[in-house]
């Protein structure tokens, strides 16, 4: 540190420690004031990408086409599926869900139309629906009916008859899409930079309200979804119900979030305060590093609260990565100043914390900015919890610098002297010593080990893959498993995924052209004019007609046939109804015309909005895809479907449209590859940018990044080696990786060159600052191990694969610094740096 600074320094906090540390507790308190409006965030929009083109098209059509937010109960009854006891059962439950504020309607077997029970024909539908609830039915025919219907099997009953499905429907929240709409399109003039200043004003305005009802709406779904749980539960005797659908899982992945940050902060705290004990046995070495942890957590929940971020799956472990980078940094002070000991014996306290001060500042801040640099590489992710994440830890890892300089040197100077701490049994001086041995004597063994395994990590990198099952992100015994598995299997598919096929572009020019001509000729009235007004909607739409039939249906047996698929619904299901009640023969544009005006209209309402638009030129198929199938390649499925609706059908490229939650999700997972690429390029380059700076040598610069890219690509080549796919949460581990054990390498450099200054003796040096500041990597690498393996209590699959990797990348960081770069500067012989 410059003795200028130093002299500053020592003048504020080491002569004024009371003062120093009154005036940033006050900073903390009335920052952690607003932790009471931290909020959590596990929304579907939360994991969507951040300029994803494909999410304004999703919104048009969902609102179109109204899928709603609903949630699924699958009921499998003890008894049999027909029987009075259980149709009683069901009944007192689909009334007691009914009964809730927000539920729009309840659909199960009791309530939807009954046309081949036995079989009814057009009139008699047009008089009157008959159901199950309805009474006086055959439940022989009916259940055979749920079993084939071309609407009702695998989706509304599984095939083997013993499980149904209730899906409850949620009133549609119209402020909260209003203000969602507004605030899409004032972002998206921003993006265009078409935005005024008022505009600018009413963006900030509309995104606080947005946000704001999004809490309370947040907290009213987890009301509902616990009162029907509650409901559930009276049911349980009578039957096995599982609940499914997007509301449901994030509500449980809110609790989640909220257990894991409760479970990582007191985990990870139990595990600092064991290690700290266990290492230095003095009080003073315990209280102090903690009071900056708890400092830097609590002033760090202040200000997401301030500024309003909310905290994801992707960032509920930042508490644990704060505690853990701030005692770390602790820790290499509290050596460095048991070292002194030795140094200037007799020193009084004020040197001897000035002393720590002056030769720990340099390494420190540099190990500071390079894991702050490590996580702003995030945000050029185009996942938004990604990019917040690295804002958050960037932030919060400056917080934790700043302070743990105040307060721990200040609270140092408060105390009387503190004691020297010696080691009854040495484990730490015997593994330090042994890393020595190794790099003196096991050259050749040394450099052939980290050169297999770059080789080997090099092949299992090459298999990496994005391609994960949502299903896998969470432990077999959680509801959101349990149940996604059973709708998965027994109804049709969790998933959904909206194929939409658009009129060909020459129909409406087509349309236009015979417009014209009989404007112009107002005595055209031929025949097939003449027909199109007798055929209504049938006779001026591109798709509802006789002709579009056999198309849409061989499209529909098509998307049936596919392995990933489960239940697909579209007007050719409608189709085929209606010629069940059209007396099994096949429809002409007439009889078409004739049933879709005699329908009832909750009929039409169930088979007709869904699936056409109301001039019948556009149509959506509803595919819900089996997201547990072990083979599901998301990327390759989509590619094929668009190419062989295009080729096998004559369709034009423009008139296909792929939308829904599964392109969406797709979507989030092919960037993934992309942000691996662009954070490890981003780290490695700034980085590199650093070394170049701090060591001015580029020799000493490639000698540090060595080790800490063998630990990153470790950790990845195995991933790869295990057929672990990339996700949300592992897109990080590379990049974090690179930032954090890359401090230990700037420490160990920084003390390997003052070592140099003494005698030029590179043996020497090595095993001096093997003795010295390798026990500070020891303790730091050991403590930030424990902590991650913290993490594998989450109920969160990415979030075990993130501990349990991160310490792995940690452990093999911490030996490739003890030996291949102690043996890379042996070798190579970097020059005195002063």
């Amino acid at each position: 540190m410059g003795s200028s600074i130093l002299k500053a320094y020592e003048r504020t906090v080491l002569k004024h420690p009371l003062a120093s540390i009154i005036l940033i507790l006050m900073i903390v308190a009335i920052v952690g004031s607003f932790a009471r409006n931290f909020h959590l965030d596990a929304s579907a929009d939360s994991l969507l990408l951040e300029n994803d083109s494909d999410l304004k098209y999703y919104r048009t059509i969902d609102e179109k086409y109204g899928s709603g937010d609903y949630l699924v109960i699958s009921y499998a009854p003890h008894g049999d599926l027909m029987s009075d006891e259980t149709l009683n059962d069901l009944r007192s439950l689909r009334d007691s869900l009914l009964k809730l504020d927000r539920v729009e309607s309840v659909l199960s077997i009791l309530d939807v139309p009954l046309i081949d029970s036995p079989r009814v024909t057009l009139s008699e539908l047009s008089n009157g629906i008959r159901t199950l609830g309805s009474g006086k039915v055959d439940r022989e025919l009916a259940r055979h009916e749920f079993l084939t219907s071309p609407l009702y099997k695998d989706m509304l009953v599984s095939p083997d008859g013993k499980t149904t499905a209730l899906q409850i429907t949620f009133q549609r929240d119209e402020t909260y899409h209003r203000l969602l709409d507004e605030r899409s399109q004032l972002r998206q003039k921003q993006s265009q930079g078409e935005l005024t200043a008022a505009q600018e004003e009413q963006l900030e305005q509309v995104s606080q309200q947005f946000d704001s009802y999004s809490r309370k709406m947040a907290d009213r779904e987890a009301a509902d979804i616990a009162a029907i749980r509650a409901i559930m539960n009276e049911h349980r005797a009578h039957a096995q119900l599982f609940l499914g659908g997007v509301s449901m899982i994030v509500t449980d992945m809110i609790d989640f979030i909220q257990s894991d940050l409760a479970i990582f902060g007191i985990g990870v705290l139990t595990f600092l305060v064991a290690m700290l004990v266990l290492i230095f046995r003095r009080m003073l070495w315990v209280l102090l590093p903690l009071a900056c942890c708890f400092a830097v957590v609590l002033f760090m929940f202040g200000y997401l609260g301030m500024v309003g971020w909310k905290v994801t799956v992707v960032s509920s472990n930042f508490t644990s990565l704060l505690l853990i980078i701030t005692l770390s940094l602790c820790v290499h002070l509290i050596v460095r100043y048991n070292e002194l000991y030795d140094e200037i014996p007799g020193a009084d306290r004020l040197t001897m914390v000035r002393e720590m001060i002056r030769t720990k500042a340099v390494p420190t801040i540099y190990t500071a900015l390079t894991t702050i640099v490590a996580f702003v590489s995030l945000l050029t992710s185009d996942i938004r919890p990604v990019i917040d994440f690295g804002w958050m830890m960037a932030i919060g890892i400056t917080f934790a610098l700043v302070l743990s300089f105040v307060i721990f040197p200040a609270g140092l100077m408060l105390t009387g002297m503190p004691k020297q701490f010696t080691h009854r049994h040495d484990i730490t001086g015997a593994i330090t010593k042994t890393c020595a041995h190794w790099v003196e004597y096991r050259k050749g063994p040394t450099l052939f080990i980290f050169a297999l395994i770059t080789l080997i990590s090099i092949l299992g990198i090459s298999r990496l893959t994005v391609e994960n099952r949502f299903i896998d992100y969470f432990k077999p015994t959680t509801e959101i498993y349990q149940g996604m598995e059973l709708i998965d299997r027994q109804l049709g598919g969790t998933t959904p995924l909206s194929i939409i096929l658009d009129a060909d572009p020459g129909f409406f020019a087509a349309q236009k052209k015979n417009q014209v001509a009989t404007t112009k000729d107002p005595f055209a009235d031929d025949f097939f004019n003449e027909g199109t007004a007798d055929a209504g909607l049938s006779g001026s739409s591109y798709w509802y007609n006789s002709y579009q039939i056999d198309t849409i249906e061989k499209i529909q047996d098509y998307l049936d046939s596919l392995k990933a698929t489960g239940k697909v619904l579209s007007m050719a299901t409608t189709f085929r109804m209606m010629e069940m009640v059209n007396g099994d023969t096949p429809l002409d544009n007439i009889s078409l015309a004739v049933i879709h005006k005699k329908l009832p209209p909750s009929i039409e309402k169930a088979l007709f909005d869904p699936y056409m638009s109301k001039d019948g030129n556009e149509l959506r198929f509803s595919v819900r895809i089996i997201d547990s199938e072990p083979g599901l390649r998301r990327n390759a499925l989509l590619k094929q479907i668009r190419s062989d609706l295009i080729h096998k059908f004559n369709l034009k490229p423009e008139q296909v449209h792929l939308t829904g939650m599964f392109v969406l999700y797709n979507n989030v997972l092919q960037s993934l590859f992309r942000s691996q690429i662009m954070t490890i390029g981003v780290v490695f380059l700034v980085i590199m940018g650093m070394f170049l700076l701090q060591f001015r040598s580029l020799r000493l610069a490639v000698i540090a990044i060595i080790p800490n890219l063998i630990s990153a690509g470790t950790v990845l080549g195995l991933m790869g080696l295990m057929h672990i796919p990339l996700d949300i949460m592992t897109i990080t581990i590379a990049a974090i990786t690179i930032g954090i054990a890359v401090d230990d390498t700037i420490h160990y450099i920084h003390r390997f060159n003052e070592e140099i200054m003494v005698d030029g003796d590179y043996l020497a040096a090595m095993k001096r600052s093997h003795n010295t500041v390798g026990r500070a990597m020891y303790y730091t690498s050991v403590t930030i191990i424990a902590g991650f393996s913290i993490l594998a209590l989450s109920n969160f699959i990415p979030t075990i694969y993130f501990g349990l990797f991160t310490g792995l990348a940690m452990l093999v960081a911490m030996v490739a610094n003890l030996t291949l770069l102690a043996l890379l500067l042996m070798i190579w012989r970097p020059k005195q740096q002063k």
